[in-house]
């Protein structure tokens, strides 16, 4: 009975993952839909210039199915409660709801990564669908990486720049566990590229973080003081910021 009731469970997630995402990806490309069916009702002097001015249309509505996408995916997320438990340990063999909601939220967001983070990275409006997406985002964060995970469980303080590459996240897997936590970065923190921030890593504001660094779990990075390395280590004192 019980293993009945865990495949029902995952029936159930999958059934409402594949129809949250058919009307999630269908009002996103509505947008470029009508954009594309507005050049349709132009006259054009000759089939060439009709071609030519539908292929010079193709990038402006990918880019409107891009945003829309991030905004629809963001708001459906919240509105489902579909979020990365914080502070908990899951048994991924059980397959119970918090577990669930997690991996649906985890697919809805790559799928936003995926198709629009491509384009849109190191962008203001990155930023703002981290922040819809749950992150909770200071004001002057450059995000430059599509490997930011978990976003309800980031903190991001005003002016920090995450380079490149970076891969932040809120939780690990071990033992058959899934374990959350939430990161905290502070203000004015340079995550360097390539650098990996595991879950409940809490970096001080000011701090510098050298590329291709690790930052463990549960780490306490100091303030105004660089670290680089395998795992990070302090490597200078520098002037803290204001």
């Amino acid at each position: 009975m019980v293993t009945v009731r865990r495949w029902a469970r995952v029936a159930w997630t999958v059934l409402t993952l594949f129809a949250v995402e058919s009307v999630v990806l269908g009002l996103a490309v509505l947008p470029a839909a009508l954009f594309w069916e507005w050049h349709l009702t132009w006259r054009f002097p000759g089939e060439w210039a009709r071609i030519v001015t539908l292929a010079m249309a193709f990038v402006p509505a990918y880019l409107l199915f891009a945003v829309a996408l991030m905004l629809v995916s963001a708001v459906a997320t919240g509105l489902l409660g579909w979020r990365t438990p914080a502070d908990a340990e899951m048994r991924i063999r059980d397959l119970e709801w918090p577990l669930l909601d997690w991996v649906r939220y985890t697919v809805v967001t790559h799928i936003a990564r995926v198709f629009a983070g491509t384009l849109l990275r190191a962008s203001p409006v990155w930023t703002m669908y981290l922040r819809l997406n749950g992150a909770h985002i200071g004001r002057g964060v450059y995000v430059n990486t599509l490997g930011a995970s978990d976003h309800n469980l980031l903190e991001l303080g005003s002016g920090s720049v995450i380079g490149s590459d970076v891969h932040i996240a809120g939780h690990t897997v071990e033992g058959g566990l899934l374990k959350t936590c939430t990161v905290r970065v502070g203000r004015n923190v340079t995550l360097g590229v390539g650098s990996v921030v595991m879950m409940g890593a809490q970096i001080g504001d000011g701090c510098d973080v050298g590329a291709l660094s690790f930052v463990p779990k549960h780490a306490r990075l100091e303030g105004g003081v660089s670290y680089a390395g395998i795992p990070a280590h302090r490597i200078r004192a520098g002037q803290a910021a204001p």
